[in-house]
């Protein structure tokens, strides 16, 4: 490396022949790199039909699982409001949830007289 080179780039006699295997190795990478970013954007342009299948499917099983989940919750809900409810002596005690219906009901009684 006692010569001088022009704009920072060796010659390829210059080069060992590990560094000439680097650079074309990172030759091939780059192109591979290429390939692979015309490939994604080709699927990314253009969805296949497996694809929007497979996404059809999970979207209905998400559906369902979340549909399960909210009925999983409301039946835990309404089992703690009943037990609750029914610890408290029958007067609406807990949390207080059914005092606010009883008196819905008795305004719509007033209302019929």
């Amino acid at each position: 490396m006692d010569q001088p080179h022009t704009g920072g780039l060796l010659s390829p006699p210059e080069l060992s022949p590990l560094e000439q295997e680097v650079l074309e190795e990172y030759d091939r990478l780059a192109n591979n790199m290429k390939t692979l970013a015309t490939l994604l954007d080709d699927l990314a342009s253009n969805p296949t039909v497996e694809i929007l299948d497979g996404l059809r499917e999970l979207e209905r099983k998400t559906s369902l699982a979340f549909t399960l989940l909210k009925a999983s919750v409301y039946s835990i809900v309404l089992q703690q409001e009943i037990d609750w409810g029914g610890g408290g002596g029958g007067d609406g005690g807990g949390d207080g949830g059914d005092g606010d219906g009883g008196e819905r009901e008795h305004v719509k009684e007033e209302e019929e007289l």
